[in-house]
């Protein structure tokens, strides 16, 4: 049974599913239901120390940078508007066995492509969702609806899977940019050119 998140809230992923091996953290919003360009979200994922710092820059896994070094995270590839059905729209699938020990936070988040060329923000996507799936059952474990307004907000920051205590734990953060994912990667210590 999946567990629904507020923001600042947290679910242990080990207690729920005790033999989980691998998730898959999907991203969904609706399509545009008003006049202008389509929303193109962007998901993406920064693999931290403990430091809450990426381990390197290529540890920033998004639509040009598919996979971790190590391959134990892997984004699925960018989805252009947004659908209309419950399937998600982006996915990055993390496999937990395989995450090196270094790795403490794996940060998700979602950012709108192009968002102050074409005067858009988080306040006007329609039902942005991320949600955590055992990818052996295929089982939701976690799922967060944003919810709150995001009126001038251009990326966000949804969620981070992290390892507390031989526990791997998925929080709902919710923390807007106005900045963009660029704001973001600077604040996690990735090179932005």
């Amino acid at each position: 049974m999946s567990v629904t998140l507020t923001k600042g809230a947290n679910v242990s992923l080990t207690k729920e599913a005790p033999d989980l091996k691998a998730v898959a953290v999907g991203l969904g919003w609706n399509v545009r239901a008003t006049t202008g360009a389509d929303f193109d979200l962007d998901a993406s994922a920064i693999a931290c120390g403990e430091d809450r710092r990426v381990m390197s820059d290529e540890h920033f896994i998004f639509f040009n940078n598919l996979e971790s070094p190590d391959g134990s995270i892997q984004h699925t590839g960018d989805e252009l508007i947004g659908g209309t059905g419950s399937d998600d729209d982006e996915t990055i699938k993390v496999n937990l066995a395989s995450v090196p020990a270094q790795i403490k936070y794996v940060v998700f988040t979602v950012s709108i492509y192009d968002a102050d060329l074409r005067d858009q923000t988080f306040g006007q996507v329609g039902n942005a969702y991320i949600r955590v799936v055992d990818s052996n059952s295929g089982n939701e474990l976690a799922r967060y609806d944003l919810t709150e307004d995001a009126s001038t907000e251009t990326a966000m920051v949804f969620g981070e899977l992290y390892r507390r205590n031989g526990e791997w734990k998925f929080r709902a953060i919710g923390q807007g940019y106005a900045s963009g994912l660029a704001g973001i990667a600077r604040d996690y210590g990735v090179n932005v050119v």
